[in-house]
């Protein structure tokens, strides 16, 4: 399941969104997100089956929540943790465009690696010409995807 949530960007919509609102129901996320009402409700069947959301209503409309999601997984002796912040940015590839080529060029890994540089970014302790040259991207890219970045390091800032 968890590969699904990196491989759907509308999968991983609907987790940051249970994550992001307080009692969400499956009418809330048609309406905000935007998707198929059936869509809406087998993702969100698919989400509490791997417990990945949580029915908090028993009537309905049924509310659900959900906890920061992350989990460090190893393969081939290197270790990437999965993270909301980075499912959020996987969800953002539909309507970001920099996200989406970013993605494509740079896989997953690429993507989680310029999460990090971006929350130095905002930190104020990296700029992007440093990225770029610890990346081996150009410059216009690494600015591209730090500014891409920085409202989803931002949204889960102030969520923490």
């Amino acid at each position: 399941m968890l590969v699904d949530l990196l491989e759907n960007p509308t999968l991983a919509r609907i987790y940051t969104y249970v994550l992001q609102t307080d009692g969400a129901t499956v009418e809330d996320m048609i309406t905000d997100l935007e998707i198929p009402q059936g869509t809406a409700y087998d993702y969100v069947r698919k989400l509490e089956d791997a417990g990945l959301v949580t029915k908090t209503r028993e009537e309905r409309p049924y509310e659900f929540t959900t906890e920061p999601l992350s989990i460090t997984l190893t393969t081939d002796g290197e270790a990437r943790t999965i993270t909301a912040e980075l499912v959020d940015a996987v969800g953002r590839r539909e309507r970001d465009t920099d996200i989406d080529v970013y993605l494509d060029r740079h896989g997953m890994d690429g993507l989680a690696t310029a999460l990090e540089y971006a929350h130095e970014y905002i930190d104020g302790t990296v700029n992007h010409r440093i990225m770029a040259r610890e990346l081996d991207v150009s410059p216009m890219e690494s600015e591209i995807i730090l500014q891409a970045l920085e409202p989803v390091v931002l949204q889960h800032r102030n969520d923490e």
